[in-house]
């Protein structure tokens, strides 16, 4: 490897995020020429069967049952938290003060008051840390943000944004972790983060929201075919209407009961001289719409990936050939591991995951109040 440092990541979690995590910084490895001699120390379950597992089919060096031991492996340098959301600031805490570096899966933290406390322990500590908002690692929002920035597009006046998915829209699937109202939140907190990472990434900070929730399944099994039914709390779909600091305005909607969407991500922005829309499903492609081109043959172009959209080329020399999911949790690992290297913060560290917090809770306390919400400073 070149006489690079051994880096060790400790990972925390095996189920679709933890296996996601684990391929990232994997395919990392193969792809970027990274800073570091990447070391899989060992991984955490609430089983150590499930660990195991994990272990043999992820590349882990060891296994065990209780996530603290990783906190004092001395091989260990990375904390990787891939746990439900209730768990994390527990989790992150712990490895802050044993001085770890730690990559968290969103939301961050249920509240602002515990995202607070994460930002604040980690900035105290030196630690370099990153939130997974992985879809804004995709080539094609580097390139939307390029044509915003550059003016290509113009001023920006309004912005949609939306994040939907189908998983909930049974009604017959049982109660799980993802609906205790413990964790801060349903649809909005869960996947609404994204859209909500999305529009500041791309329009800049939210100042206020307008906004309504809606519960469509009022109560649901404890468990799969049980007749004993347990209320929920939380939102299946949230919509909020938003000022953002720049002037610009629009709307988002967290939706996990949208029959049909596997992964809607999408956003549409509109400015003075041009227009950009995007969709998670096919993710390969941008389309652009410019005021100046030739009246006659004016319309939206579609851009496909390639090797001129870095880092696409880094996966493929072949334009069209397409990058996937875990490419893009690839594409976020590396650039955690360059923070580290460098000792600079990650566009989406745990400030970040604050920022979108607070937007996720203003949203919440719109809902409630049925009024226009400030997004809180600080």
């Amino acid at each position: 490897m070149g006489g690079k440092r051994r880096i060790g990541v400790g990972l925390i979690g095996t189920g679709f995020m933890g296996k996601a995590h684990a391929l990232g910084f994997t395919i990392a490895a193969r792809v970027f020429d990274l800073p570091f001699e990447l070391d899989l120390v060992s991984v955490a379950d609430i089983s150590l069967d499930g660990a195991e597992k994990a272990r043999r089919s992820l590349g882990f060096r060891k296994a065990t049952a209780d996530w603290r031991e990783l906190l004092t492996d001395p091989d260990i340098d990375i904390i990787d938290i891939t746990t439900p959301n209730l768990l994390h600031r527990e989790m992150a805490l712990a490895a802050i003060a044993h001085g770890k570096h730690v990559y968290c899966e969103k939301p961050l933290a249920p509240t602002v008051a515990e995202c607070a406390e994460m930002v604040a322990a980690a900035e105290k500590a030196g630690v370099v840390t990153q939130v997974g908002f992985n879809y804004l690692k995709n080539p094609m929002v580097f390139l939307a943000k390029e044509l915003i920035e550059s003016g290509e597009i113009g001023e920006i006046r309004s912005v949609r944004g939306i994040h939907a998915e189908d998983f909930m829209m049974d009604a017959s699937a049982p109660w799980s972790w993802r609906l205790d109202p413990r964790s801060g939140g349903g649809a909005l907190a869960d996947i609404g983060s994204h859209i909500i990472a999305a529009l500041r990434h791309l329009v800049g900070p939210i100042s206020s929201v307008l906004a309504e929730t809606i519960i469509q399944v009022p109560a649901r099994p404890i468990s799969r075919g049980s007749s004993e039914m347990r209320a929920v709390e939380v939102d299946d779909i949230t919509r909020a209407f938003v000022r953002f600091e720049s002037g610009a305005t629009g709307s988002f909607e967290a939706n996990w009961s949208a029959t049909g969407r596997k992964m809607q991500h999408d956003f549409e922005i509109y400015g003075t001289k041009g227009s950009i829309v995007f969709t998670q499903e096919r993710l390969n492609e941008l389309k652009v719409w410019f005021a100046g081109d030739d009246i006659r043959s004016r319309g939206y172009r579609t851009i496909w990936a390639g090797p001129e959209h870095p880092p696409y080329g880094a996966f493929c020399v072949a334009p069209g050939h397409q990058i996937g999911f875990n490419d893009l949790k690839a594409i976020e690992a590396n650039e955690f591991l360059q923070a580290i290297a460098t000792g600079s913060r990650p566009g989406t560290d745990f400030r970040e995951g604050f920022e979108v917090q607070k937007v996720v809770s203003a949203t919440y306390q719109s809902a409630k109040t049925n009024t226009w919400v400030q997004i809180g400073n600080g």
